[in-house]
Parts: C-alpha cells; sequence; structure tokens
C-alpha cells in the first residue's frame, strides 16, 4: 500500500465529529492560505485553525505530510478549495467525507457559468478564482453554512463576519479596478510563469499569458520558452512576472532573452508571510498574509511595472 492510500485509510477512520479543541474551539483545518484567511475572517476566535499549506507552497504540486493527516483527522471541520487546485488530495477528502467528516470544497458555491475552463483542460475547470474577488466572495457563504451547522451557537456571528468579509474583498475588487484604470489597454498584457491569471484576466481587463499551463506539475520547455520570447518582442511586452509559489528559472531566462524586465514577484497559489506589510501608495500599506492584502500587492506590481 503507497503512503498516499494509507493517508487515505487512516483519514477515512477519523473520529466522530464534533470533538472540541482548546475552550471548547471547533477544530478545523484549512488547505491553501487564501482559503484559511476566509475562515479565519468568518469564525474570529470561535475555531482553532490549522492552515496546512503556508507562503509559497505550491498546491498543485503539495503532498500531505504526516502532521498534516494528525490534524486532518482530528478536525471538526475541513475546508479545501477544489477544483483540483490540491491534486491528488482530493481523492483524501472525498474518502474522509464518505467517513462522516465535515468536509468542504468552498468552490462548490460558484455556478459554472462563472468558471473558467481553458482549452487546454477539457475535463477541468481552472481552479484560480481567488484572482476574481467577485467571485471568491460567494465562497464566503459555503464557510458561514459549515461553521454555524457545527457550531449553531456561533451561528450569527459567522454570519455577520461572513457579510463583513464580503464588504471587504468588494472594496479591494473596487480598489483594483481603479488602480487598473491608470493602465491604458493596449499595455494591459500579463506575463506569469504558469497559467494562474485567468480569473485577473477577465476582471481585469487583462490578456494573460503564461509559460506553462494550468498546473505546474509540469515544466516549461525550451520551445516554450522560445515562442514566448517571440510573442513578448511582437507585442513589445515591457515587464513580465514570476510567481511566488512556482520556480523563477523559465522567466528569468525569457527576461533575458527577450530585454522585458521582470516587474516583480507575484502572489499565484498562496499568499504571503501573515504580518508583512507593502506599500501600495497613496499612503496605504497592506498585509500581505491577508487576501485582500494580496489582491492589492499583485494589482499594485502589476500596473506599476506595465506603465
Amino acid at each position: 500500500m503507497g503512503v498516499l492510500a494509507v493517508m487515505l485509510w487512516s483519514c477515512s477512520q477519523s473520529s466522530e465529529p464534533g470533538t472540541e479543541g482548546k475552550a471548547g474551539r471547533l477544530k478545523v483545518v484549512a488547505t491553501t492560505t487564501m482559503v484559511g484567511d476566509m475562515v479565519r475572517a468568518v469564525a474570529g476566535d470561535r475555531v482553532e485553525l490549522q492552515t496546512l499549506m503556508g507562503p509559497g507552497v505550491d498546491p498543485h504540486l503539495y503532498k500531505p505530510t504526516a502532521d498534516d493527516v494528525t490534524h486532518l483527522r482530528n478536525a471538526d471541520v475541513i475546508f479545501y478549495s477544489g477544483l483540483m487546485l490540491e491534486g491528488r488530495m482530493a481523492d483524501l477528502f472525498e474518502r474522509m467525507g464518505e467517513g462522516g467528516k465535515r468536509v468542504f470544497a468552498v468552490t462548490d458555491a460558484i455556478s459554472d457559468g462563472e468558471k473558467l475552463k481553458p482549452a487546454e483542460l477539457a475535463e477541468h475547470w481552472d481552479p484560480h478564482v481567488w484572482f476574481d474577488p467577485v467571485v471568491w466572495s460567494q465562497c464566503i457563504a459555503v464557510v458561514v453554512e459549515a461553521l454555524t451547522d457545527a457550531d449553531a451557537g456561533g451561528g450569527e456571528i459567522f454570519k455577520q463576519n461572513g457579510e463583513a468579509v464580503k464588504g471587504s474583498y468588494l472594496a479591494a475588487h473596487e480598489w483594483a479596478l481603479k488602480r487598473v484604470a491608470e493602465l491604458p489597454k493596449q499595455k494591459r498584457v500579463l506575463v506569469t510563469s504558469h497559467d494562474a491569471f485567468n480569473y485577473f484576466g477577465r476582471a481585469y481587463g487583462f490578456e494573460v499569458v503564461a509559460v506553462q499551463g494550468i498546473s505546474t506539475v509540469s515544466e516549461a520547455g525550451l520551445a516554450d520558452i522560445a515562442k514566448m520570447v517571440d510573442f513578448i518582442k511582437q507585442r513589445e511586452v515591457k515587464a513580465i512576472f514570476v510567481e511566488s509559489s512556482v520556480s523563477r528559472a523559465a522567466i528569468e531566462r525569457i527576461s533575458k532573452d527577450s530585454g522585458a524586465k521582470i516587474g516583480g514577484e507575484l502572489f499565484s497559489d498562496a499568499m504571503g508571510a501573515e504580518g508583512e506589510l507593502f506599500d501600495v501608495g497613496e499612503g496605504e500599506q497592506v498585509d500581505v498574509g491577508t487576501y485582500e492584502g494580496m489582491l492589492k500587492r499583485n494589482v499594485f506590481l502589476v500596473v506599476e511595472a506595465l506603465k
């Protein structure tokens, strides 16, 4: 039996839902930093939250550790992003749900009409939905409902927090729209390592071009790099971007061969470190370890570099 199979079996033998953490708080596990930040904002101090993947971690390639399995087994509620973002961990979550564990994919709240399915993905939706704050805000309802089901006494708090969180996401979206408006439409060409920014492109009017596809499982080849260099020269793209959770090698090679500068490091599949501040202009500093801060930092870097 392989390691993943053992993990699946172990987690499927989980304890009964309803065990409580410190001071009677629910034990909650989230996979990615984006999901964890959403859960933290909705739940407040009523849960004991463990986020499995930290800053700079690529969820496409992530493999659960022994500690992760322990956290998952002991959790009252588990939240993951879904749409195959977490790769083979989706099988683990499905098995746990069948065993009676409260397991929720937050993207289940999103209708098919709002999801993107690039041509190269015949079977799967593009999972990077958090780059459209309007779409991502719909996922809050899954968190509110699941936490209320597990902790009815906190239902009103979860509901109020959820409404506040949605308001902050939409406010960040309006901020982003105003900043992007500073950039002429013909300059809105976003070149990145892997195809994580399609929802961002739809939300803010960018043509998004990536060296790799949706997943980071396979690396970019020489033909992909050469094709990108030609594209950048033809379109006179002034800046391209590396990503915090993906190898910089391909983009650095493309930058050298094309003459385009590296405009900065964008957060793609993970947010930044909690408490790390970044100046987005006009006297505003944001915490890049929060969803709103991550989004604003990305927008600021893109707009400033492409101007």
